[in-house]
């Protein structure tokens, strides 16, 4: 027993040793020295072996999650050859990150290659689209593209309201109000021009005009020749100068 218990504290001594269990178990050996001038045995060594334990049961506990892990990033890599092992290394999760790693860097160049493709179809759509035809066409297109959607914006909301519609209101809905209000204004002006030549149907209105033609040039000679006539300018002396005549 001894025999192993020095073996097992020259382990523990040794500088592969990891730093905190060497430095738990110097501790106790360096105060017995102290104390008695000689060494005190093996007293350290259960508290380094309980924390040993430990620390197996943590790799387990570690592996599992691991393999949680790896079984959602590597969804067609269900085999794992230390499943049946009851003891595991640090090796055995080791190469359970490189795989996991390893598949990361594969998706992200994917990712990346997939990513110009999509820009690049973007790009193409774009240039059909608004007939560009180079790539340096096409930023000069983006800004004249965002300049009149703008205008357009701003012109659509002016109308909605001005004719108080909702600002919801879609295009299709803006142009049909404006063409019923075209239909009510042309109607109005059709009423008034009627009432204004004292008729109701187009036929009497084209009868008036052509009255019109026939009566307006005599007159306007006769309204010339009495200006003349009297020595006037004004239509409005006319009367006035026959008068004094009389």
């Amino acid at each position: 027993l001894l025999k192993v218990l020095s073996h097992i504290d020259s382990i523990l001594r040794s500088p592969r040793a990891p730093p905190l269990i060497f430095q738990s178990s110097k501790g106790p050996v360096q105060n017995c020295i102290k104390e008695n001038g000689q060494g005190c045995g093996f007293e350290h060594l259960p508290l380094t072996i309980e924390m040993w334990a430990d620390q197996l049961t943590a790799l387990k506990d570690l592996h599992r999650s691991l393999r949680k892990l790896s079984l959602e990033l590597l969804p067609g890599n269900t085999k794992d050859p230390q499943d049946n092992r009851e003891s595991l290394r640090v090796e055995d999760l080791q190469l359970i990150v490189d795989a996991i790693l390893e598949e990361l860097e594969h998706k992200e160049k994917n990712s990346q290659t997939q990513s110009l493709q999509t820009l690049s179809a973007i790009v193409s759509h774009f240039q059909k689209l608004f007939d560009v035809n180079s790539l340096s066409g096409v930023y000069p297109r983006m800004n004249e593209v965002c300049t009149k959607l703008g205008e357009m914006t701003n012109a659509m909301r002016n109308l909605q309201e001005l004719l108080e519609l909702d600002s919801s209101a879609p295009p299709t809905v803006v142009v049909d109000t404006v063409g019923k209000l075209c239909d009510i204004i042309n109607k109005n002006v059709t009423e008034q021009v009627q009432q204004l030549l004292g008729t109701q149907d187009i036929h009497s209105i084209i009868n008036k005009l052509e009255e019109h033609d026939c009566f307006f040039p005599p007159f306007q000679a006769l309204i010339q020749d009495l200006l003349c006539l009297l020595e006037i300018n004004n239509v409005d002396d006319i009367l006035p100068a026959v008068q004094n005549l009389k």
